[in-house]
This record gives structure tokens, sequence and C-alpha cells, in this order.
């Protein structure tokens, strides 16, 4: 028996690679023989670092960067020296969890620390970037990045603009002679997995910007602000369309990688399938284990256990998937291409109880260990 496990993190409990591992051990306990191989997964949000860093054999790096608010924070970001690539997550340096409730203000917040990340990673040598842009606590379109790159975001005196929101608010033209000679060497594949254009009834700030503290007042300045952006960044940069879709993603920073820096908006879990080699692990295994945190309705639009199930199913296996819980629309599953699934609480608990790292750990490895003696018990027959 061939086992290949690719679970996602259960957030706030588990990480990718210890859940897996705890399902690895579950089954050694129920077959011993059984070959069980544990591949990280994420879906280009929080665990995308660690997870493809992990399997690309690379390295994590520290960085002390500008915060949203502007204060220094400690930002982790992977590094493959072999291939030239940066792996990074914009919320290390710009995400809401970064900030208290009370500080939430998408006017002030910049993503000013994403960009010094992605120098930092450019006088390492990395040239090719993968960039996970979810959880921000910005709404600058990305200026404060690209400020740090070394583009002009100049107000009417010909001066950088402040940061965050109000940035845009004085932004009146820009300017590309000082950007860092090595940008033209990098491409960037940027995790996003939102439709949204980057202003208008769908943009980035009528749809995120209340999660990020604005009020509608501010919403409605904000829009405006960002709608004069592209149309100054569509002059500056003839066929670039602020319409595209993903452009809203993460306050507009889906923007400024596509505009600016020649990014491609792409699926997260296909990013990660394709650059971790899922398909070389999953072919030549009996069955695959996926999972998450929470099965439900919402797993089947484009979340990572189902991104594995496609996988598996290209190769004709059989995909079974754990999680901490399921909901009744979870069935949407099963016509997915995982299997089975099975929810790994044992008792019942609190959610915060649910949630302790050893007792996730202790439920991953009692189901799985079960769900396998049932397997190993069904092959003798």
């Amino acid at each position: 028996m061939k086992v290949t496990i690719a679970i996602d993190s259960l957030k706030g409990s588990l990480s990718s690679l210890e859940a897996g591992e705890a399902v690895k051990t579950g089954i050694h306990r129920a077959w011993k023989e059984a070959e069980v191989c544990v591949r990280p997964l994420a879906d280009g949000g929080e665990g995308t670092v660690e997870a493809v860093t992990s399997a690309m054999g690379g390295k994590t790096v520290t960085l002390q960067v500008t915060g949203p608010l502007g204060k220094s924070v400690d930002c982790v970001y992977g590094v493959i020296e072999e291939s030239q690539t940066a792996v990074l997550e914009m919320a290390g340096a710009a995400g809401l969890t970064l900030l208290k409730d009370e500080e939430r203000n998408p006017l002030e917040a910049t993503t000013y620390g994403v960009g010094e990340v992605i120098r930092d990673a450019i006088g390492r040598g990395c040239r090719h970037f993968l960039v996970g842009i979810g959880g921000s606590a910005t709404n600058d379109g990305g200026i404060g990045m690209l400020q740090a790159l070394g583009f002009g975001m100049l107000d009417a005196e010909g001066k950088q603009v402040p940061f965050g929101a109000r940035g845009l608010e004085a932004l009146e033209q820009i300017e590309d002679t000082d950007v860092i000679p090595e940008l033209k060497e990098c491409t960037f594949r940027i995790a996003c997995d939102v439709t949204n254009p980057l202003c208008g009834p769908q943009g980035c700030s009528a749809i995120y910007g209340p999660q990020k503290g604005a009020d509608p007042e501010m919403i409605a300045k904000m829009d405006r602000w960002m709608e004069v952006y592209g149309a100054l960044t569509e002059k500056k940069y003839p066929g670039i369309d602020s319409k595209t879709p993903g452009c809203g993603a993460a306050g507009g920073i889906g923007f400024a990688f596509y505009a600016f820096l020649g990014g491609s908006l792409e699926s997260g879990i296909k990013i990660v399938l394709e650059e971790t080699r899922l398909d070389d692990y999953v072919k030549d295994a009996d069955i695959v284990v996926t999972g998450e945190g929470r099965l439900d309705g919402q797993t089947v639009m484009g979340k990572a256990p189902i991104g594995v199930a496609k996988t598996a199913k290209k190769y004709g296996k059989k995909v079974i998937a754990f999680s901490g819980s399921v909901t009744k629309d979870a069935v949407a599953c099963n016509a997915e291409g995982i299997d089975a699934f099975f929810p790994i609480l044992r008792r019942i608990v609190t959610l915060s109880e649910a949630m302790d790292p050893a007792i996730a750990r202790e439920n991953m490895e009692d189901t799985s260990e079960q769900v396998f003696r049932l397997i190993k018990a069904c092959a003798k027959d």
C-alpha cells in the first residue's frame, strides 16, 4: 500500500506538515508496511511559504521590514537558491493579523514592506517570485510596494506620495526611471483566487474595505482615488486594463503586480501544485489523502483539497479527506473527486479545545488509524 498525503493546514491548530505527519502516524499504527509520503500543501494563502519552500528544498529568511502602519515587523519568506526563486506571503509584511482590530485603517496602511522583501530577495539572487496576496490590511493599490522598488508615485510637487490609500488621493504622476534594474529580469506568479476589478461596485474598496476598517464614506473616497490611479497607469502603460479580473485583489496590489511588474494572476492552488510537483508523488500512490480545517460547500471553489483531488483523479486514484469539521453541504466535495471524507472530532469539546494542537494531532492520528484499519481489512477480503 502506497499513500501520498497532501493536506492543507488546520489554521490556528496544525500546519500542513504537522497534519500530514499525524495522518502518517495513524496509518502506520494500522498498517505498518504501508509506504507513506507526506507532501506540504497550501492554496496561496497562509502556509504557502512553509509548504512551497520545504517542498522545493529551500530555506527561510527572516527580514525586518516596514509593517502596515510603519512600525517594523519580522517577515519570513522562502528562498530556493537552485531555481533563484523567492516565496512570500504579502500578509507577512502587510497583513491584517499584524494589527489589532482598533488599528485597522486602510487610509494609512501600506504595502511598502512587501517591496522591501522583494528587494532583499533580488539581492540574494532571486529572479522568480511566487507571491500569495491574501489577508492584506491595505487598500493602497500596491503603491507602497512600488515605491520600495524605486517607482516614483508622485504628487503635484513631484514628491513621493504618503503611505496608504491617502497616497492615492495625492497621486498625479508615475515615474519609473529609478526602478531597480534587476526587476527587468524578474518574473512574478501571483496566487490570486478572486476576480474583482480594481474599482467600482465589485472593486477592492467596496468589497474588501469594510473588513480593513473602512466606513461607507471612506470606501467612496478610496474608490474614486483608485479609479484615478488606474487611469494614470493605463496612460503610462498602454494596453493595461484595470478591469482585468484579479486587479482588485488584496487592496489593489494585484493590479500593481500585473500592471507594473508583468505578474500573472493565477489560481493559488494551481501554482502550489505545479511548483511542488505533486503529480510526481500522486501517480504511483494507491490512495491519496487530503483535507483542511473545515470541509464545506466553499471547498469546491478552488480550495487546496479539491486541487489535490483533481490531480489524483487524472491518474485514477482514490481520494479521502480528513478535516477538523464538516458541514452538510460538504457533500459537494464528493462530486469533485473526494471519494469519502471524515471529520476528526472524537467527542464533544469547545472550539478552543478542538483547535488545541495536541488534541487536534491526537484526533487526526486516531481517525486516520481507524479509517486505514478498515481499508486494510477490506483489502484482505
